[in-house]
């Protein structure tokens, strides 16, 4: 969709999200580091509490999910919905409410986690009050997204607004029920649910986190930025409507197979498998949408690195999402089930989609709402992404490997029906994996240091202004 130009646009709150968006996810990935070395060096938890793998493995989760994540999907949906509909934000107030109170949810997660205070719930361990603060920051969110779509100067509605508004009610929903619980303190309280209905809720939110916060909302991003980029429109607006529709109505079905061969009702479990699926069908549509709009222009992703992260990071969400579907199969779950196998699937989509297509928006956001030419060297992104490239490949190769290896070394038995190897041994043959895993966590790391020191120079007053010019000059010639 053309964009025109609007001096009101509220760019402010698009700022501070962009900037905070790179600050998390150094923070994020650096605990991830830290905890991937205490695996390869368990001595590296200094004996303290508050440094143990049990206690910084969620903060690491919440940090990378919704504070990098969470902030790069509040940066881009103001961006993109402003210029979609040709007004300035709704409430511009609440705008800004929406950015300090998600800081605060923020930093009251990296305070409890590490002092253990938890539901002990995957990707919902927050306690209560911090539980009550999120929902508040949401239902503000959606009121500032949809009173912006409600002021649109243009009837459509482009494709990734229907993304951002899927997104926004589903996370809502998810929240909320997940997360029903009895406080008995301040940093105590116990869900409602128990047993397997209490596995069953969660991992019908778990799965739909990954759903709508990771995948429908990081779609929105899809839609805009790559024809944005490539200067083409998109490949099938159809195509899109279509992908829309099927992923959304499927996506909420799939949750299930996280609990294969647990005490989940076998039909439940197959269910959630045909679901999963059935999914790699619209998924795909989106991965091919995404990609054939590069089509006649190609040679654009010699010249233009943020092309590069856009267009990797949907390949990296079609292997992903057709790893997933696999994965559910029960015969190919009996094998991946607590394995380190998962471990490589989740990151392919968490690093090589999720993070490769917010780096890439986020680089060619900044530009334009700091009102700058370029960013600082486009040398440097480039040198991003194959540092990034080259630290995911090592991430989830070393993990598939392990992951496999373990699964069958866990199946293993002698003649007279005992396990062959105990669970220790497949351990210490995990341990050369988990070497390579950290180093592929610190490449990327060492990628979002050099963002950091790229976007500082971009937007820093009068510094960078000259490097800016000749390498737009450069550019152009």
């Amino acid at each position: 969709m053309p964009e025109t130009a609007h001096s009101t646009y509220n760019d402010k709150v698009v700022r501070q999200f962009a900037l905070v968006t790179v600050l998390w996810g150094i923070v994020g990935m650096a605990v991830g580091v830290l905890i991937a070395a205490q695996l390869a060096w368990p001595a590296l938890n200094f004996d303290l509490p508050w440094l143990t793998y049990s206690r910084l493995r969620p903060l690491h989760t919440n940090a990378v999910i919704f504070a990098f994540g969470g902030c790069a999907l509040f940066a881009t949906s103001y961006h993109i919905v402003q210029r979609t509909c040709q007004v300035p934000l709704a409430f511009p107030k609440l705008a800004a409410f929406t950015f300090w109170g998600w800081q605060a949810v923020i930093l009251l997660a990296a305070i409890t986690l590490p002092l253990g205070i938890t539901q002990s719930k995957e990707y919902a361990e927050l306690e209560w009050p911090i539980d009550i603060l999120i929902t508040i920051v949401w239902v503000v969110y959606a009121i500032v997204f949809f009173g912006t779509i409600a002021q649109r100067k243009v009837k459509h509605i482009y494709v990734a607004n229907w993304f951002f508004a899927a997104y926004v009610i589903t996370v809502a929903v998810l929240h909320i029920v997940n997360n029903l619980a009895i406080p008995v303190s301040l940093t105590k309280s116990y869900v409602i649910y128990s047993g397997t209905v209490d596995a069953m809720v969660q991992w019908w939110y778990g799965h739909n986190a990954v759903g709508f916060f990771l995948t429908a909302g990081f779609l929105g991003i899809m839609y805009y930025f790559v024809p944005k980029q490539a200067g083409r429109p998109i490949y099938s607006y159809r195509l899109s409507v279509v992908h829309f529709w099927a992923l959304i109505s499927i996506y909420m079905w799939a949750g299930p197979h996280h609990l294969h061969y647990t005490a989940l009702p076998d039909w439940a479990q197959s269910l959630g498998m045909v679901f999963s699926l059935v999914l790699l069908a619209p998924s795909w549509g989106g991965m091919i949408n995404g990609i054939m709009t590069l089509s006649g222009a190609w040679h654009k992703l010699r010249s233009d690195p943020i092309l590069k992260f856009l267009i990797v990071s949907l390949s990296f969400y079609g292997m992903s999402t057709f790893e997933g579907p696999m994965m559910s199969i029960k015969t190919v779950n009996a094998l991946s089930h607590y394995t380190d196998w998962t471990i490589g699937h989740v990151h392919s989509g968490a690093l090589g989609w999720v993070a490769f297509i917010s780096i890439g928006a986020i680089y060619a956001l900044i530009p334009k709402v700091f009102n700058r030419p370029a960013m600082y060297s486009s040398k440097l992104i480039d040198l991003h992404f194959w540092i990034s490239t080259i630290g995911v490949v090592l991430y989830i190769a070393s993990m598939w490997i392990a992951g496999v290896m373990q699964g069958l070394m866990w199946r293993e038995v002698n003649q007279d029906g005992t396990l062959t190897y105990s669970f220790i041994e497949s351990i210490a043959r995990t341990y050369p994996y988990y070497i390579v895993r950290f180093a592929g966590g610190l490449l990327f790391l060492l990628g979002m240091f050099l963002m950091a020191f790229n976007i500082a120079k971009t937007i820093m007053p009068g510094r960078g202004a000259a490097a800016m010019k000749y390498e737009t000059q450069a550019q152009a010639a």
